[in-house]
């Protein structure tokens, strides 16, 4: 499927913040403050396939 750059904008834009959350639960294994960040990366994750999902359903070069 191809799609626009403004997809992968939004796509990477959400990585980013998956990846920080992890990594800061996989330093602090344990802690509260890993827990939380590990619930937070899920939540991540749900919210940026239903901006992905949003997207694609409005946008006319993806669709």
């Amino acid at each position: 499927m191809k799609t626009c750059h403004r997809f992968a904008t939004i796509k990477s834009g959400f990585e980013q913040d998956i990846r920080f959350l992890r990594g800061h639960s996989e330093r602090h294994q344990g802690s509260t403050s890993a827990k939380t960040s590990a619930k937070n990366a899920f939540s991540v994750k749900r919210n940026m396939a239903r901006a992905l999902n949003r997207h694609l359903d409005r946008c006319p070069e993806c669709g």
